[in-house]
């Protein structure tokens, strides 16, 4: 008799380590981040099980299945096989009628505390090492269901999706204030991703230093006579144009004439010492303008309209302006 007794007491444990188990790995499967997933599986000396655990997180429809049938055999199955067993053992111990009922009572509790709550609280804080460990095993056990999931689903094809990692402007700017708000982040960092996405949203045209306001040089003028100039204006580069006042001959950078100066070189022109002009359309997205410059490593871009017009002037620090929090709408931007 004692020793039936303690074959119930093992499958009652078996039953709720199964449970437990199937519990605990299905919330790490349902809460771990993806995108940290992603990362550890990227790296050329990947994590243990991460590889494995994102092609399960890739088809995560399938992956539940799994742990689903897994699951309810042991609570289903289980109960049952315990249950009948039970009956069996308390009949020939003539007490059926009061250990029957209190054991179901006392199994359905188990079964809920310790083979549901408990371990989907655990598996949910601890959801990256318990993901990480569970990979290769939850990869053995759906091969060898591999039969029955495919027929679940012809029989379901909405667990065939496969789950892509994606997220877009709002969801990041939220988790950057979210990490500022737990400390994770500093909150200039925070503040400036969210000013990376605000580049997308301004032009050239709301950056630039405009036609009336930008620094330009008559390019036939000789350097002496625009001593006064380019000493009262710091401006580190200045547009050169020619006889109409679309026309631009390039652009000069300040050090260039002031030394020009200095060695007794005012007989030159602001064109002798000018470099090529680029242009861009005003139009231009502030994303792409800091790539531009990043590129070429160019001091300044010539603004033009739809007609090829010399509209302003913007350079590199116009963009950082920006990103370092100091732009303001309608507060133009600095010299170039």
């Amino acid at each position: 008799m004692t020793s039936d007794l303690l074959i119930l007491l093992i499958l009652v444990v078996v039953v709720l380590a199964g449970s437990a188990l199937c519990s605990g790995v299905e919330a790490a499967l349902l809460t771990v981040n993806p995108i940290r997933v992603h990362e550890l599986a990227a790296r050329p000396r990947p994590v243990a099980g991460a590889r494995r655990l994102a092609q399960l997180r890739q088809r995560l429809g399938r992956t539940l299945s799994v742990l689903v049938i897994a699951n309810n055999g042991f609570n289903i199955f289980g109960s049952l096989m315990l249950g009948g067993y039970a009956a069996w053992l308390f009949k020939r111990m003539d007490s059926s009628n009061v250990a029957l009922p209190l054991f179901s009572v006392s199994l359905t509790v188990l079964v809920i505390l310790l083979g549901e709550i408990l371990p989907k609280a655990i598996g949910s804080r601890l959801a990256l090492p318990v993901a990480l460990a569970s990979a290769p095993v939850l990869h053995w056990l759906g091969v060898m269901m591999r039969p029955l999931v495919l027929l679940l689903e012809r029989l379901l094809p909405a667990i065939t999706e496969e789950s892509e990692i994606s997220t877009d402007e709002e969801e990041i700017r939220l988790l950057a204030r979210l990490g500022s708000q737990k400390g994770q982040i500093e909150a200039d960092e925070a503040a400036m991703i969210a000013k990376v996405f605000q580049l997308n949203d301004l032009t050239a045209r709301d950056l630039m230093i405009p036609r009336v306001a930008a620094p330009t040089l008559d390019g036939a003028t000789r350097l002496d006579e625009l001593r006064d100039a380019l000493i009262d204006n710091e401006a580190q580069w200045w547009v050169v144009l020619g006889d109409a006042v679309d026309k631009v001959l390039g652009v000069a950078n300040r050090d260039s004439l002031l030394s020009a100066l200095v060695q007794n070189r005012g007989q030159l022109t602001p064109l002798d010492l000018s470099e090529p002009a680029e242009f861009v359309p005003e139009m231009i997205r502030a994303d792409r303008l800091l790539t531009a410059f990043r590129r070429d490593n160019a001091g300044v871009r010539v603004v033009v309209d739809e007609f090829g017009g010399f509209v302003g002037v913007i350079g590199p620090d116009a963009v950082l302006a920006v990103l370092a929090g100091w732009w303001r709408k309608g507060g133009g931007s600095g010299s170039p």
